[in-house]
Protein backbone atom coordinates (compact mmCIF):
# COMPACT_ATOMS: atom_id res chain seq x y z
CA UNK A 1 0.00 0.00 0.00
CA UNK A 2 1.36 3.35 -0.79
CA UNK A 3 -0.65 6.27 1.02
CA UNK A 4 0.95 10.03 1.42
CA UNK A 5 0.13 10.34 4.59
CA UNK A 6 2.65 10.42 8.08
CA UNK A 7 0.57 8.13 10.08
CA UNK A 8 -2.54 6.12 10.14
CA UNK A 9 -3.59 7.36 13.49
CA UNK A 10 -3.17 11.29 12.86
CA UNK A 11 -4.42 11.56 9.84
CA UNK A 12 -8.05 12.60 10.44
CA UNK A 13 -6.79 15.13 12.50
CA UNK A 14 -3.95 16.49 10.01
CA UNK A 15 -6.59 16.65 7.05
CA UNK A 16 -9.02 18.96 9.53
CA UNK A 17 -5.59 21.11 10.11
CA UNK A 18 -4.98 21.43 6.30
CA UNK A 19 -8.38 22.26 5.95
CA UNK A 20 -8.42 24.70 7.81
CA UNK A 21 -5.51 26.15 6.88
CA UNK A 22 -6.99 26.17 3.43
CA UNK A 23 -10.22 28.07 4.01
CA UNK A 24 -9.96 29.94 7.20
CA UNK A 25 -12.20 32.26 5.11
CA UNK A 26 -15.03 29.43 5.62
CA UNK A 27 -14.57 27.62 8.50
CA UNK A 28 -12.88 27.07 12.05
CA UNK A 29 -12.17 23.75 14.08
CA UNK A 30 -13.70 23.16 17.40
CA UNK A 31 -10.44 22.86 19.88
CA UNK A 32 -10.15 19.35 20.87
CA UNK A 33 -13.22 18.30 18.74
CA UNK A 34 -12.90 16.78 14.82
CA UNK A 35 -15.78 19.32 14.06
CA UNK A 36 -15.88 22.07 11.21
CA UNK A 37 -17.98 25.57 11.80
CA UNK A 38 -18.42 28.35 9.99
CA UNK A 39 -15.90 30.86 10.54
CA UNK A 40 -18.31 33.61 10.63
CA UNK A 41 -21.32 31.76 12.63
CA UNK A 42 -25.05 30.96 11.40
CA UNK A 43 -26.28 34.13 11.92
CA UNK A 44 -29.37 33.72 13.53
CA UNK A 45 -30.94 31.61 11.21
CA UNK A 46 -31.81 28.02 11.51
CA UNK A 47 -28.45 25.61 11.33
CA UNK A 48 -27.49 22.57 8.95
CA UNK A 49 -25.05 20.01 10.81
CA UNK A 50 -24.24 16.78 9.04
CA UNK A 51 -21.06 14.41 9.17
CA UNK A 52 -19.98 10.81 9.11
CA UNK A 53 -16.91 9.25 8.74
CA UNK A 54 -14.20 10.50 7.05
CA UNK A 55 -12.75 9.61 3.60
CA UNK A 56 -15.77 11.06 1.32
CA UNK A 57 -14.12 14.29 0.93
CA UNK A 58 -14.87 16.84 0.09
CA UNK A 59 -18.04 16.00 2.29
CA UNK A 60 -18.49 16.66 4.83
CA UNK A 61 -16.73 19.76 5.83
CA UNK A 62 -15.95 20.88 2.27
CA UNK A 63 -19.86 21.86 2.51
CA UNK A 64 -19.87 24.42 5.37
CA UNK A 65 -20.08 28.18 4.41
CA UNK A 66 -23.02 30.77 3.29
CA UNK A 67 -26.12 28.38 1.57
CA UNK A 68 -25.03 25.18 2.87
CA UNK A 69 -23.69 23.68 6.12
CA UNK A 70 -22.94 25.29 10.06
CA UNK A 71 -21.37 22.41 11.00
CA UNK A 72 -19.56 19.31 9.66
CA UNK A 73 -18.19 16.28 12.03
CA UNK A 74 -15.90 14.20 10.63
CA UNK A 75 -15.31 10.95 12.01
CA UNK A 76 -12.38 7.95 11.84
CA UNK A 77 -12.46 6.47 8.22
CA UNK A 78 -15.39 5.32 7.54
CA UNK A 79 -16.63 5.09 11.43
CA UNK A 80 -19.55 7.12 12.66
CA UNK A 81 -18.46 10.48 14.87
CA UNK A 82 -19.10 9.61 18.41
CA UNK A 83 -22.55 11.26 20.16
CA UNK A 84 -19.93 14.02 22.03
CA UNK A 85 -18.52 15.28 19.07
CA UNK A 86 -22.07 15.51 17.23
CA UNK A 87 -23.21 17.53 20.23
CA UNK A 88 -20.25 19.59 20.10
CA UNK A 89 -21.25 20.51 16.86
CA UNK A 90 -25.04 20.93 17.28
CA UNK A 91 -23.68 23.59 20.40
CA UNK A 92 -21.40 25.70 18.17
CA UNK A 93 -23.47 25.84 15.41
CA UNK A 94 -26.44 26.82 16.92
CA UNK A 95 -27.63 30.50 16.51
CA UNK A 96 -31.13 30.19 18.24
CA UNK A 97 -33.21 29.44 15.66
CA UNK A 98 -32.85 25.38 15.92
CA UNK A 99 -30.47 22.60 14.20
CA UNK A 100 -31.36 19.95 11.74
CA UNK A 101 -29.24 17.28 11.52
CA UNK A 102 -28.66 15.75 8.11
CA UNK A 103 -28.33 12.13 8.68
CA UNK A 104 -26.65 9.55 6.31
CA UNK A 105 -28.73 6.44 6.95
CA UNK A 106 -26.01 4.38 8.23
CA UNK A 107 -27.09 2.64 11.40
CA UNK A 108 -24.24 3.78 13.87
CA UNK A 109 -24.87 7.73 12.00
CA UNK A 110 -28.33 7.81 13.28
CA UNK A 111 -27.94 6.45 16.46
CA UNK A 112 -24.84 8.76 17.63
CA UNK A 113 -26.49 11.53 15.65
CA UNK A 114 -30.07 10.87 17.70
CA UNK A 115 -28.01 10.37 20.73
CA UNK A 116 -26.16 13.83 19.91
CA UNK A 117 -29.77 15.15 19.60
CA UNK A 118 -31.27 14.54 22.71
CA UNK A 119 -28.07 15.42 24.67
CA UNK A 120 -28.89 18.74 23.39
CA UNK A 121 -32.52 18.74 23.71
CA UNK A 122 -31.61 18.64 27.54
CA UNK A 123 -30.01 21.72 27.02
CA UNK A 124 -32.88 23.66 25.60
CA UNK A 125 -31.66 23.75 21.66
CA UNK A 126 -34.51 23.13 19.29
CA UNK A 127 -33.00 20.24 17.67
CA UNK A 128 -34.98 17.71 14.27
CA UNK A 129 -33.89 15.43 11.73
CA UNK A 130 -33.25 14.06 8.37
CA UNK A 131 -32.36 10.98 7.21
CA UNK A 132 -31.51 10.40 3.50
CA UNK A 133 -31.82 7.33 1.79
CA UNK A 134 -31.02 7.58 -2.21
CA UNK A 135 -29.37 4.41 -2.89
CA UNK A 136 -31.19 2.19 -5.06
CA UNK A 137 -29.01 -0.85 -4.95
CA UNK A 138 -29.68 -2.47 -1.97
CA UNK A 139 -32.55 -3.00 0.77
CA UNK A 140 -30.72 -3.31 3.65
CA UNK A 141 -27.13 -3.65 3.91
CA UNK A 142 -24.31 -4.99 6.54
CA UNK A 143 -23.97 -0.90 7.35
CA UNK A 144 -28.04 0.19 7.26
CA UNK A 145 -31.42 -1.02 8.14
CA UNK A 146 -32.96 0.81 4.63
CA UNK A 147 -31.52 2.04 2.19
CA UNK A 148 -27.92 3.48 1.95
CA UNK A 149 -27.48 7.33 2.23
CA UNK A 150 -24.84 8.56 -0.56
CA UNK A 151 -24.19 11.09 -3.05
CA UNK A 152 -28.02 12.32 -3.27
CA UNK A 153 -27.32 13.48 0.26
CA UNK A 154 -25.17 16.60 -1.22
CA UNK A 155 -28.52 17.75 -2.67
CA UNK A 156 -30.17 18.11 0.64
CA UNK A 157 -27.53 19.96 1.84
CA UNK A 158 -28.13 22.47 -1.11
CA UNK A 159 -31.57 23.31 -1.00
CA UNK A 160 -32.38 22.79 2.88
CA UNK A 161 -29.28 25.26 3.30
CA UNK A 162 -30.82 27.51 0.91
CA UNK A 163 -33.91 27.53 2.53
CA UNK A 164 -32.04 28.49 6.07
CA UNK A 165 -30.16 31.41 4.40
CA UNK A 166 -33.33 32.60 2.96
CA UNK A 167 -34.81 32.82 7.06
CA UNK A 168 -36.88 29.93 6.55
CA UNK A 169 -38.26 28.56 9.73
CA UNK A 170 -37.02 24.96 11.37
CA UNK A 171 -40.14 23.48 10.06
CA UNK A 172 -39.41 24.71 6.58
CA UNK A 173 -36.15 23.86 6.28
CA UNK A 174 -36.96 20.05 7.25
CA UNK A 175 -39.84 20.02 4.93
CA UNK A 176 -38.03 21.23 1.90
CA UNK A 177 -35.08 18.44 2.86
CA UNK A 178 -37.78 15.85 3.13
CA UNK A 179 -39.41 16.71 -0.16
CA UNK A 180 -35.37 16.56 -1.44
CA UNK A 181 -35.16 12.98 0.05
CA UNK A 182 -37.99 12.04 -1.86
CA UNK A 183 -37.00 13.29 -4.86
CA UNK A 184 -34.20 12.13 -5.61
CA UNK A 185 -32.18 8.33 -6.34
CA UNK A 186 -28.83 7.72 -7.09
CA UNK A 187 -26.44 4.34 -7.53
CA UNK A 188 -22.69 4.03 -8.32
CA UNK A 189 -20.43 1.54 -9.13
CA UNK A 190 -16.38 0.60 -9.09
CA UNK A 191 -13.69 -0.57 -11.68
CA UNK A 192 -11.36 -0.63 -8.30
CA UNK A 193 -11.90 -0.85 -4.64
CA UNK A 194 -10.06 1.85 -1.97
CA UNK A 195 -7.78 1.41 0.22
CA UNK A 196 -8.51 2.42 3.75
CA UNK A 197 -5.14 3.32 5.52
CA UNK A 198 -5.94 1.26 8.51
CA UNK A 199 -6.61 -1.92 6.62
CA UNK A 200 -3.40 -1.52 3.97
CA UNK A 201 -5.28 -3.55 0.96
CA UNK A 202 -8.50 -3.12 -1.47
CA UNK A 203 -11.85 -3.42 0.32
CA UNK A 204 -13.03 -5.69 -2.01
CA UNK A 205 -10.55 -7.77 -5.03
CA UNK A 206 -11.96 -7.04 -9.11
CA UNK A 207 -10.58 -8.77 -11.81
CA UNK A 208 -9.00 -7.08 -14.65
CA UNK A 209 -11.78 -6.91 -17.08
CA UNK A 210 -14.25 -7.02 -13.75
CA UNK A 211 -16.50 -4.18 -12.64
CA UNK A 212 -18.33 -3.89 -9.56
CA UNK A 213 -22.51 -2.64 -9.43
CA UNK A 214 -23.91 -0.90 -6.34
CA UNK A 215 -21.16 -0.33 -4.26
CA UNK A 216 -21.63 1.53 -1.09
CA UNK A 217 -19.09 4.67 -0.03
CA UNK A 218 -17.83 2.58 2.60
CA UNK A 219 -15.74 0.49 0.54
CA UNK A 220 -18.82 -2.12 0.77
CA UNK A 221 -18.65 -4.43 -2.50
CA UNK A 222 -21.80 -4.17 -4.48
CA UNK A 223 -24.74 -6.27 -5.69
CA UNK A 224 -23.58 -7.74 -8.80
CA UNK A 225 -20.10 -8.49 -10.43
CA UNK A 226 -19.80 -8.46 -14.11
CA UNK A 227 -17.26 -8.05 -16.76
CA UNK A 228 -16.17 -4.84 -17.78
CA UNK A 229 -18.32 -3.06 -20.76
CA UNK A 230 -18.89 0.56 -22.24
CA UNK A 231 -19.53 3.57 -19.71
CA UNK A 232 -22.85 3.63 -21.79
CA UNK A 233 -23.64 0.48 -20.90
CA UNK A 234 -22.53 0.43 -17.61
CA UNK A 235 -24.62 3.96 -17.13
CA UNK A 236 -27.70 2.56 -18.67
CA UNK A 237 -27.60 0.02 -15.79
CA UNK A 238 -27.48 2.51 -12.88
CA UNK A 239 -29.91 4.43 -14.71
CA UNK A 240 -32.55 1.29 -15.16
CA UNK A 241 -32.08 0.36 -11.59
CA UNK A 242 -33.08 4.45 -10.64
CA UNK A 243 -36.42 4.55 -13.18
CA UNK A 244 -37.50 1.01 -12.10
CA UNK A 245 -38.59 3.60 -8.81
CA UNK A 246 -41.35 5.29 -10.92
CA UNK A 247 -40.53 8.66 -9.76
CA UNK A 248 -38.99 10.09 -13.50
CA UNK A 249 -41.51 10.53 -16.23
CA UNK A 250 -41.54 12.05 -19.33
CA UNK A 251 -42.07 16.04 -19.07
CA UNK A 252 -40.22 15.65 -15.45
CA UNK A 253 -37.37 18.60 -14.79
CA UNK A 254 -34.03 16.75 -12.92
CA UNK A 255 -30.98 17.97 -11.66
CA UNK A 256 -28.72 15.44 -12.33
CA UNK A 257 -24.99 14.33 -9.91
CA UNK A 258 -22.46 12.18 -12.52
CA UNK A 259 -20.30 11.44 -9.16
CA UNK A 260 -16.87 10.63 -8.87
CA UNK A 261 -15.87 7.84 -6.23
CA UNK A 262 -12.49 9.13 -5.91
CA UNK A 263 -10.30 7.99 -8.52
CA UNK A 264 -11.96 8.15 -11.31
CA UNK A 265 -10.59 11.17 -13.86
CA UNK A 266 -13.19 13.86 -14.85
CA UNK A 267 -12.86 13.11 -18.46
CA UNK A 268 -14.34 9.44 -17.86
CA UNK A 269 -16.97 11.10 -15.72
CA UNK A 270 -17.81 13.25 -18.54
CA UNK A 271 -18.49 10.89 -20.57
CA UNK A 272 -20.68 8.99 -18.60
CA UNK A 273 -22.76 12.24 -18.12
CA UNK A 274 -22.57 12.79 -21.90
CA UNK A 275 -24.99 9.26 -22.44
CA UNK A 276 -27.03 10.50 -19.05
CA UNK A 277 -27.96 13.23 -20.75
CA UNK A 278 -28.54 11.46 -24.20
CA UNK A 279 -30.65 9.08 -22.15
CA UNK A 280 -32.78 11.34 -20.42
CA UNK A 281 -33.19 13.42 -23.67
CA UNK A 282 -34.73 9.90 -24.96
CA UNK A 283 -36.85 9.98 -22.53
CA UNK A 284 -38.36 13.51 -22.61
CA UNK A 285 -36.96 14.94 -19.15
CA UNK A 286 -35.60 17.80 -19.07
CA UNK A 287 -32.01 18.40 -16.93
CA UNK A 288 -32.17 22.06 -14.87
CA UNK A 289 -28.84 22.20 -13.92
CA UNK A 290 -25.72 19.08 -14.10
CA UNK A 291 -23.17 18.44 -11.36
CA UNK A 292 -20.30 16.37 -12.81
CA UNK A 293 -17.16 15.74 -10.27
CA UNK A 294 -16.20 14.88 -6.95
CA UNK A 295 -18.77 15.45 -4.12
CA UNK A 296 -19.56 12.01 -2.35
CA UNK A 297 -16.11 10.17 -2.28
CA UNK A 298 -14.92 6.91 -0.73
CA UNK A 299 -11.42 7.95 -0.65
CA UNK A 300 -9.50 6.10 -3.60
CA UNK A 301 -12.35 3.99 -5.17
CA UNK A 302 -12.43 4.46 -8.79
CA UNK A 303 -15.81 4.73 -10.06
CA UNK A 304 -19.08 6.76 -10.41
CA UNK A 305 -22.43 7.05 -9.12
CA UNK A 306 -25.62 8.74 -10.64
CA UNK A 307 -28.03 10.85 -8.99
CA UNK A 308 -31.20 11.87 -10.11
CA UNK A 309 -33.61 14.84 -8.55
CA UNK A 310 -37.04 15.64 -9.65
CA UNK A 311 -37.29 19.47 -9.14
CA UNK A 312 -40.22 21.87 -9.29
CA UNK A 313 -40.25 25.48 -9.36
CA UNK A 314 -39.72 25.57 -5.39
CA UNK A 315 -36.55 23.55 -5.50
CA UNK A 316 -35.10 24.82 -8.74
CA UNK A 317 -35.23 28.09 -7.07
CA UNK A 318 -33.36 26.55 -3.62
CA UNK A 319 -31.07 24.69 -5.68
CA UNK A 320 -29.95 27.83 -7.90
CA UNK A 321 -29.60 30.13 -5.20
CA UNK A 322 -26.28 30.96 -4.20
CA UNK A 323 -23.70 29.37 -1.90
CA UNK A 324 -20.12 29.83 -0.84
CA UNK A 325 -18.18 26.87 0.35
CA UNK A 326 -14.99 25.23 0.33
CA UNK A 327 -16.17 22.59 -2.28
CA UNK A 328 -19.26 24.64 -3.82
CA UNK A 329 -19.61 27.75 -5.05
CA UNK A 330 -22.62 29.20 -6.94
CA UNK A 331 -22.90 32.96 -7.43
Amino acid sequence: MKKLINGVDNIVDEMLEGMVAAYPQYIKRLDGFDVVVRAGGSNGKVALVSGGGSGHEPAHGGYVGKGMLDGAIAGAVFTSPTPDQVYEAIKAADGGKGVLLVIKNYTGDVMNFEMAADMARDEGIEVDQVITADDVAVENSTWTTGRRGIAGTIFVHKIAGACAEAGGSLGDVKRVAEKVIANVRSMGMAVDACTVPAAGKPSFDLAEDEIEIGIGIHGEPGVNREKIGTVNEIADKLLNKIFAEGIYNSGDEVAVMVNGMGGTPLMELFVANKHVKEVLDGKGIKIHKTLVGNYMTSLDMEGFSITLLKVDDELKKLLDAPADTPAFVQA
